[in-house]
């Protein structure tokens, strides 16, 4: 029986077979977390009159979107067995980058946004760089980037938003037929990463990178390229959330990016991402966002203490951890049974 997270080596050559993620994902998680939104949702729209309105749709649809991507970011890198803190520093980086070129250089938006990626790709490369030439552990890496971001954005700004011209609002303020465009971009993100994850030979060499590195390298497969991509496509995620973010807000404020990290993790593992790598499922990914968005309405449309937002939500991502590894431990017995 193939060993969970490892792919063989003629899977290297072939189409592959389903991840663990989606077997998993079908025997009933999936339902679950989606049960979960079902009930959030039907919560809030008994306490708010407002809640299903168009607008407040279009709002919270926006709100999904940005979750879902940032997550997105973070769990590329949980996935292949590591973590990038400095998801909110980049994205950071990246608003001020492009609140350069808009304000300070004149730029349009054709040549302002690909810098601002690019700056996305080679951050995440250097992470990539760090962590797999010199063997230095993801989570100090991305730590000592995200003071050196966060520093870099501070001296450079001041503090103060850039502006950005008004047509460059469009995706991040408009809709078709009700829905933002921001959201229905993520989804189609969300999509292809999918696929990628489960028809790709890339994506399962990161599922089998993530599961076990060990077995991986002996399969043939180059795993720290792997960690490396992986940590590019993160950096261009957190880049590309940064630009998307300035368009609906309608300037670059240097702050963008502060709040991320803790939504990152938490969508990411409420999601079903392996903290421990291996495991990824957009699905879950998605009604994560979904989830973690309508908490955070929800506690506003109480009127909740803003104080106790932040225990509230590490309480939600500290269970979710719990209930994983309590299920792996009861999936552990019943197989040695």
């Amino acid at each position: 029986m193939q060993k969970a997270g490892l792919v063989k080596p003629e899977l290297t050559e072939t189409v592959p077979e389903l991840s663990k993620e989606s077997r998993r994902f079908r025997s009933g998680r999936a339902l679950g977390l989606l049960i979960g939104t079902v009930v959030l949702v039907g919560a809030i729209a008994s306490v708010s009159d407002t809640f299903l309105s168009p607008y407040t749709m279009f709002i919270i649809s926006r709100q999904i979107a940005f979750s879902i991507l940032i997550a997105l970011s973070q769990a590329v890198c949980l996935v292949v067995g590591g973590m990038n803190l400095s998801v909110g520093a980049i994205g950071s980086m990246a608003t001020v980058i492009l609140g350069l070129c808009f304000q300070n250089l004149g730029w349009n938006a054709w040549l302002a946004v690909p810098v601002t990626l690019l700056f996305g790709v080679v951050s995440g490369a250097i992470n990539g760089l760090i962590i797999t030439r010199l063997k230095i552990n993801s989570f100090i890496v991305t730590l000592s980037m995200t003071f050196v971001y966060m520093g870099l954005r501070s001296g450079i700004s001041g503090g103060s938003p850039y502006t950005i011209p008004p047509d460059f609002g469009f995706i991040g303020q408009n809709a078709v037929f009700g829905v933002s465009w921001v959201f229905v971009l993520v989804c189609l993100i969300l999509v292809a990463t999918g696929y990628m994850f489960s028809y790709t030979v890339f994506g399962r060499q990161m599922l089998a990178t993530g599961g076990n590195e060990h077995a991986a390298r002996l399969c043939g497969i180059a795993t720290d390229g792997i960690v490396f991509r992986a940590h590019i496509i993160s950096g261009f995620l957190a880049a590309l959330a940064a630009v998307l973010w300035a368009s609906m807000v309608g300037s670059c404020a240097p702050e963008t990016g502060d709040s991320w990290l803790i939504g990152s993790f938490a969508v990411s593992i409420i999601g079903g991402t392996g903290l421990m790598g291996g495991v990824i499922s957009c699905t879950g990914i998605f009604l994560g966002g979904a989830i973690f968005v309508l908490i955070s309405y929800g506690l506003i449309e109480i009127k909740a203490n803003p104080y106790f937002a932040n225990s509230f939500l590490g309480g939600l991502i500290l269970l979710a951890i719990v209930l994983d590894r309590v299920r792996e431990v009861l999936g552990e017995r019943k197989r040695k049974v």
